[in-house]
């Protein structure tokens, strides 16, 4: 089994902040399967996507894309 080095920013930040993929796919228009799929990193968001996720989490964009915070 591969372990993940580096988790997922988005899923990180969404867990921190007790916030559903249901949620953030209503937030986005999108379907949960798509959240899902970020989170897991089966599949990335636009630039776009990213820059409305951040206003929408009130995080900054690098927050999204470090995969750590140093």
């Amino acid at each position: 089994m591969k372990k993940e080095l580096h988790p997922n920013r988005l899923r990180v930040i969404l867990a921190e902040r007790q916030i559903t993929n249901r949620w953030l796919a209503g937030q986005l228009g999108k379907s949960e399967m798509t959240i899902s799929r970020w989170t897991t990193n089966k599949a990335q968001p636009s630039l776009n996507q990213l820059i409305e996720m951040a206003k929408l989490l009130n995080v900054k964009l690098d927050d999204l894309l470090e995969p750590y915070n140093l």
